[in-house]
């Protein structure tokens, strides 16, 4: 069986990339193993090398989903950071067959800047596949919805509006659950109701992955727009009276931030539902 590396990172979901890889698929026993190299946000005094892990697992178990949603099979592992260190680490540990490399466009991609390509080509000898991906243009198969919460995680009120959602075409879910704090214990208590809220998702059957993010909610937002690329924002937080997130402007913050739609989502535990509002 013919083993294709597949190594692309913010382009996974492309249209353009997913055609590549079906292409491979009909020609025959086809085996898949995708890289993922991590990267680094911007944003925040502190960047927390576990959530740089987790946002690359993020993207791996998306693109498995979405591959899997598709009558594919892959299998997938995160990379370094550097991408051509993770190229050939998956070179020298799965002696693949051929690479296919997926970069966005000359103009935006630092992999073309850094010749990745070339590089590759010459260290491996083998095949190098180059798929150019404008998500930006060509969109993505799936609508990328993050959601953004804590407290509020595993509301009715959330839950019920993502499946509805669902309901609209393809979906993927991409869940980010703020610490509390940096310490321990909030890391913990977060990554628990981040837990939580994925089964919830995977028991309705909604395609989706998570990570914790940064103590303030904004920076979690912020880093997570740039580490992936979302079509829609969902804030679920407490009403008013009770929401640290509404007092410090979170939804209108982010709002202004992105081209993104933003939608607030309330979730209220001792109320009535409360419906979904656009930012």
């Amino acid at each position: 069986m013919k083993e294709v590396l597949v190594v692309a990172n913010r382009t996974l979901g492309g249209a353009k990339l997913l055609e590549a890889v079906r292409a491979k698929a009909n020609e025959g026993a086809v085996r898949f193993r995708l890289v993922v190299p991590q990267s680094k946000p911007s944003a925040g005094l502190v960047i927390y090398d576990e959530a740089v892990r987790e946002s690359a697992q993020v993207r791996v178990d998306l693109a498995l989903s979405a591959v899997a949603a598709l009558g594919m099979e892959a299998t997938g592992e995160v990379g370094d950071e550097d991408p051509f260190a993770a190229t050939m680490d998956a070179v020298a540990e799965h002696r693949p067959d051929e690479i296919i490399v997926s970069t966005h466009p000359a103009m935006s991609s630092g992999w073309l800047r850094r010749d990745l390509i070339e590089r590759i080509r010459n260290a491996s000898g083998l095949p190098v596949e180059h798929v150019v991906v404008d998500l930006d243009r060509e969109g993505g198969l799936f609508t990328v919805t993050l959601v953004v919460a804590n407290k509020t995680s595993t509301g009715a009120e959330l839950i019920d509006h993502l499946k509805a959602k669902a309901a609209d075409g393809q979906h993927l879910f991409i869940a980010v659950v703020p610490q509390t704090d940096g310490r321990g214990e909030a890391a913990r208590e977060a990554r628990a109701r981040l837990a939580q809220m994925l089964d919830k998702l995977n028991q309705a059957g909604l395609l989706s992955s998570g990570m914790i993010g940064d103590p303030d909610p904004y920076t979690a937002t912020i880093n997570a727009l740039e580490l992936f690329r979302v079509d829609e924002v969902v804030i679920s937080t407490l009403p008013d009276e009770r929401s640290g997130w509404l007092r410090a402007n979170l939804v209108e913050r982010v709002a202004h931030t992105t081209a993104a739609k933003v939608e607030h989502v309330v979730v209220d535990p001792q109320g009535a539902p409360t419906p979904a509002t656009a930012a």
